[in-house]
Order: C-alpha cells, then sequence, then structure tokens
C-alpha cells in the first residue's frame, strides 16, 4: 500500500540547499517523534501543528503532502 509520508518527505533530505521542503524534511528526520508510519493529512496535520516548532507555517506541508498524494496515486 505505498509508502509512508515520512520515507516521501525523506527525498527532500539534503545538506546543503536551505529551501523550505529541504528545511522541513531535514527538521523532520531530527524528530523522533514524527509520524513515520503515518499516511492520513489529518494525524500528520494535528502532529505538526501541536509539535514541530521547526515548521514554519503549514503551506510547506500542504504543497508536500500534495505531491505524496499524486506520487502514490500514479504508483498504483
Amino acid at each position: 500500500m505505498g509508502r509512508s509520508f515520512y520515507h516521501f518527505l525523506m527525498t527532500y533530505r539534503d545538506p546543503v540547499k536551505h529551501d523550505s521542503k529541504t528545511n522541513f524534511a531535514n527538521a523532520a528526520y531530527k524528530d523522533h517523534s514524527f509520524p513515520k508510519q503515518a499516511k492520513n493529512y489529518h494525524i500528520l496535520s494535528d502532529y505538526l501543528e501541536l509539535n514541530a516548532p521547526y515548521l514554519n507555517g503549514m503551506a510547506t506541508f500542504d504543497e508536500l503532502f500534495d505531491e505524496y498524494m499524486l506520487d502514490e496515486e500514479k504508483n498504483r
């Protein structure tokens, strides 16, 4: 049934780039409480809104989650 959002997000990790998507991925990697198996938007957004001071607004998450859903749909 496809990969989790976290595994999708990890494709954006990069030690050199510093755009918002890369910063989010790098910070989520260091967040040991991140819901790594979650695929549900509401579970992820609730977690991020309450526990992710490293995310400056939800727009980056929303954009990445849309990309994740498109990627999952393409790989079905």
